[in-house]
């Protein structure tokens, strides 16, 4: 059950309360779209700029500023907040309170000063363990049993406010960083309703000493995988950066993906294929080996290691190699 005292919010309050949201990616669009179908007044939503994409380059929008656009939300999309100018549209929104997820931005404490209520923040681990940048990850990959959302707080610090509400979620043995991503998004979605509507009367609860960590940015060389590190290890890897970066190896000079698998007994030296069947590709690992079910050559899409085997050949004794990084 989460913890924090609850509070008496009326209703009428509630559509009082003005809210300014700041946030970009899928996981703020969750918990922005529950805050608006709560009936809270969202005046102003900042999000990063758009960003060109695909061979035209076109701009791109967050998933935040589309939600906000569809319901006739002003959106403030400044490249970064030290200029005291770039602070007006949320100063002119007098919001009453300010919730970030996942903004991806720095907030100077002259921002942090503007909402009367302060601001919140959503967090996708039971803080503190996994402050930082990437908690849903590092939590997979470091074989964690559980993690959480946390609404905290925000101070100048990096993620080290005071707790609000916390809720724990079990990390089951499927788990990818997308799958566990929808889970705490919808977890964190009600949650921050919840303490909107208790703000007044949540008690902040300081973060224990004990138990630290941080959850560092995923970098694209951290997809290389090496095969004498133990199966066990490569597996949780594999779904920790399952849709990004992907997991990589290299096999007669091609750069596979590499994306299911189950950790599984055998031996050998270390990246070389053991089985090439239908039922997967089975690599013999530092410790054990891994039966790889689901992979991806270049350009082409994600297929069973059945489908993969239909085009592609993968003899027996051949040797998935770590990619130059």
């Amino acid at each position: 059950m989460p913890w924090g005292r609850p509070g008496g919010e009326t209703a009428l309050s509630v559509l009082r309360m003005k809210v300014a949201f700041a946030g970009t990616p899928e996981f703020a669009r969750v918990a922005l779209a529950a805050i608006i179908a709560a009936g809270f007044d969202v005046p102003l939503v900042l999000t990063q700029p758009d960003r060109p994409t695909g061979r035209g380059q076109k701009p791109l929008y967050s998933p935040v500023k589309t939600l906000a656009l569809e319901h006739g939300i002003p959106v403030h999309q400044p490249e970064r907040l030290r200029d005291p100018a770039t602070h007006a549209p949320l100063i002119a929104a007098a919001p009453d309170i300010m919730v970030i997820a996942a903004y991806g931005l720095i907030l100077p404490q002259a921002v942090l000063d503007i909402p009367r209520l302060g601001c919140i923040n959503i967090h996708a681990s039971l803080l503190p363990r996994w402050r930082g940048a990437a908690p849903i990850q590092r939590a997979i990959e470091a074989g964690d049993r559980e993690t959480g959302v946390t609404i905290m707080r925000v101070e100048a610090g990096l993620d080290t406010g005071p707790m609000l509400l916390a809720e724990a979620l079990p990390i089951v043995c499927d788990d990818t960083a997308a799958s566990l991503h929808d889970k705490l998004a919808e977890m964190g979605a009600r949650l921050i309703v919840r303490a909107l509507r208790d703000i007044e009367h949540l008690t902040p609860v300081p973060q224990p000493i004990e138990g630290v960590t941080y959850a560092n940015k995923i970098e694209k060389v951290e997809a290389l995988l090496d095969f004498r590190r133990p199966a066990d290890e490569l597996a949780r890897r594999m779904r920790a950066f399952d849709p990004f970066p992907g997991a990589v190896a290299t096999l007669d000079g091609v750069n596979l993906k590499l994306w299911r698998c189950v950790d599984e007994g055998g031996s050998g030296v270390p990246g070389t294929v053991l089985a090439a069947d239908g039922r997967g590709i089975v690599i013999a690992c530092g410790d054990g080996a891994l039966r790889v079910t689901e992979l991806q050559k270049p350009g082409g899409k994600r297929l069973s290691a059945a489908d993969l085997l239909r085009g592609f050949s993968i003899a027996l004794g051949a040797r998935f190699q770590t990619p130059d990084a």
